[in-house]
């Protein structure tokens, strides 16, 4: 079975007139995964990071993570779902400004009720592991952009998700401190057998990426997987 399975997914929103975002998309993404969804601004990238991860429903067809049909469960169970299994990762950061590096990362692990001792063990394992220990004690307006998004993968991956999606990951950072969230990530996919789900433009991405998704006017115009 896998990780993540779409069958005849659509979804439009409508303002002034109706943009159809996605159109009957099947897909099927295996546990392990480093897959990007790639095309131009408007192809539903992003919308289908946004079904996926459960923030937002489909207009029709089915969603399953893990076997749980997402189109089928209650919003509570679904939030749970969520804060448990999936990691997020957005172009902005969305780092809490008030708290530490170590804070921010032991945040969804407090809500899932994981002791202090234990999160606060995992998160400092997590930052020596990567080299970034010396970044503990600092909060997010200390840091460069490139160092704020590497803070931000890793506070995905902290509550041990089954999945990541990353949205644009690299999309505000220059291209040495792309290779260098790009690398970690690649690390933590290869070790944690994490499954990674890009959105992205950018060639750098693209090119690291085992598999391409590419979508064109909400449709899958293209999948194929890439030699290492």
């Amino acid at each position: 079975m896998a990780q993540i399975e779409l069958g005849g997914v659509s979804k439009t929103y409508r303002d002034h007139i109706a943009v159809h975002a996605l159109a009957d998309v099947n897909l099927a993404i295996e546990k392990g995964e480093f897959a990007a969804a790639v095309g131009p601004s408007g192809s539903g990238k992003t919308t289908l990071l946004n079904l996926i991860g459960a923030i937002d429903t489909p207009d029709t067809g089915v969603i399953r993570i893990a076997g749980l049909e997402l189109t089928a469960t209650p919003a509570d169970r679904l939030a749970d779902f969520r804060l448990r299994h999936i990691g997020f990762v957005f172009q902005s950061f969305n780092l809490f400004p008030v708290l530490t590096v170590l804070e921010n990362l032991e945040f969804v692990p407090a809500l899932q009720g994981v002791p202090q001792a234990e999160r606060a063990r995992r998160a400092a394992n997590l930052l020596e592991a990567v080299g970034m220990q010396d970044l503990r004690d600092k909060r997010p307006g200390e840091l460069s952009g490139g160092q704020q998004q590497r803070v931000a993968v890793l506070r995905a991956i902290l509550p041990e998700p089954d999945l990541v999606l990353a949205d644009e990951p690299t999309a505000n950072l220059d291209s040495e401190n792309a290779t260098l969230l790009l690398d970690m990530m690649e690390r933590l996919n290869g070790e944690r057998g994490i499954t990674f789900l890009f959105s992205t433009h950018d060639p750098a991405v693209m090119r690291r990426a085992r598999r391409l998704i590419q979508l064109r006017d909400g449709r899958v115009a293209r999948d194929e997987v890439q030699a290492p």
